[in-house]
């Protein structure tokens, strides 16, 4: 096995290790890569935003907005009169594909929806599971670099699926204090009644804390940046969160039917995210990886966003040349990618045989950027290695449930013993004398 890594310099002149014992080592600290001494200091000051937030409410917010973002949110909330205008000012082909977009995820996320259980037990007893929604729902939209349109679909849906009768949305906003036209157009059509133009821990904090402006919420979903996740990780215990979602990640497995063309522009469609994006190619083609860095030079010739897929790449981007599909699926399973592409002859085959990935897209017709944007299923996926016990945003996410116990006499007669006896090994007098008193 060798193991290239795509460098910054224009040849991309590759980095070769021997062994599948390198690779790994190579895929562990990718998936590390936000973690140690940056990761505590941001931590630090998260800390102190989230303290000044719950102690001086909206205050914070303009103060720390003005501070980070370069202009004074006056005022927070952005008139629902502009997030209407914002939709009818927005260019119908615009329209039609975010129509197709919501129209596309909301009929997924409504077969998700998940059925109460009630269940008749032997003697009669009646045992269940309720669900409901939650009362509040808090979105967070990343802005900065990009703006998000998409995640704004893919959040507020299944909340508004779920029955969530308050959805409250935060971004940032540029400088001049207005936000992005596209993303209030879909809050819009997504149904999002409230919208605040703050963005960064004190967005999280205020939608966890409350302010005089801001409710608080019972729920907050959504991406962001090192600073929102380590928000998102305090405030948890005092308010739900989705997940704690680090730079996004695609990692392509191919062999030698795949096209080089269509594998570089798939790893650049995440090289192209952010800095710290992870573009990870397995492959049986030795042919592939060679042709790869050529192409890779030639689509990034005159990329806009050519400085930041450089500076991925060169950090975060790993080609391996493996001696079997087997070998690519395991090294897969051990990373746990976000986005899993399968770019060979038999994908359904392989796709039987990945355990863990976030969202796995199957054959050459499959790019990545169809699930970001409109196949259906959820794009807020786990990252980091996170898709070893998590998965996707769902209707789920937006909703809890509740045990429903109704015993009647006949089921405690006959369990009632075993009762007593489980709560007399465990100490417990006023257990057993719960059951005993009825009985007696």
């Amino acid at each position: 096995m060798t193991t290239l890594s795509t460098e910054p310099a224009a040849s991309s002149l590759p980095r070769c290790l021997e062994s599948a014992a390198g690779a790994e080592q190579q895929l562990d600290r990718i998936s590390t890569r936000t973690t140690g001494q940056a990761q505590r200091e941001a931590t630090a000051t998260v800390e102190t935003i989230i303290e000044r937030v719950r102690h001086e409410g909206d205050r914070a917010l303009m103060a720390l907005t003005e501070q980070f973002d370069g202009f004074r949110p006056e005022p927070l909330r952005v008139p629902a009169i502009e997030l209407q205008q914002a939709w009818e000012s927005s260019p119908s082909n615009l329209r039609d594909a975010l129509e197709l977009a919501h129209r596309r995820i909301q009929d997924f996320h409504q077969r998700q929806k998940p059925q109460d259980l009630d269940v008749q037990g032997v003697h009669g007893e009646r045992l269940g599971r309720r669900w409901r929604p939650v009362q509040a729902a808090g979105l967070y939209v990343p802005g900065g670099r990009a703006s998000y349109p998409s995640t704004v679909l893919m959040n507020a849906v299944p909340a508004r699926t779920a029955g969530v009768e308050k959805v409250v949305m935060v971004t940032p906003a540029g400088r001049n204090g207005q936000v992005n036209r596209t993303v209030l157009a879909a809050a819009h059509l997504a149904g999002v009644q409230e919208v605040y133009r703050i963005g960064g821990a004190q967005a999280v904090a205020a939608l966890a804390l409350g302010t005089e402006t801001i409710p608080r919420v019972d729920v907050i979903s959504g991406p962001g940046n090192l600073y929102v996740t380590l928000a998102k990780k305090l405030v948890y215990g005092q308010v739900g969160i989705d997940s704690l979602a680090g730079p996004s990640e695609v990692l392509v497995i191919a062999d030698g039917s795949a096209k080089t063309a269509q594998v570089a522009s798939d790893l650049l469609a995440q090289a192209e995210h952010d800095p710290l994006a992870a573009a990870i190619l397995l492959t049986t083609s030795q042919s592939l990886a060679d042709a790869l860095p050529a192409e890779l030079e030639a689509q990034l010739s005159k990329h806009p966003r050519e400085a930041i897929c450089r500076q991925s790449l060169g950090q975060w981007g790993l080609v391996v040349v493996c001696d079997n599909l087997e070998t690519c699926a395991r090294l897969s399973d051990r990373f746990a990618p976000e986005h899993l592409e399968l770019l060979v002859e038999r994908p359904r085959m392989l796709a039987d045989r990945i355990q863990q990935a976030g969202a796995i897209f199957i054959g050459p017709w499959s790019p990545e950027a169809v699930g970001d944007y409109l196949a259906g299923p959820n794009h807020t996926l786990p990252t980091c290695g996170s898709a070893r016990y998590s998965g996707a945003l769902s209707v789920e996410t937006f909703m809890r449930h509740t045990s429903m116990i109704e015993f009647n006499r006949e089921a405690l007669e006959a369990t009632g013993g075993a009762v007593v006896e489980l709560a007399d090994s465990e100490g417990l007098h006023s257990h057993a004398n719960s059951v005993k008193v009825r009985l007696d």
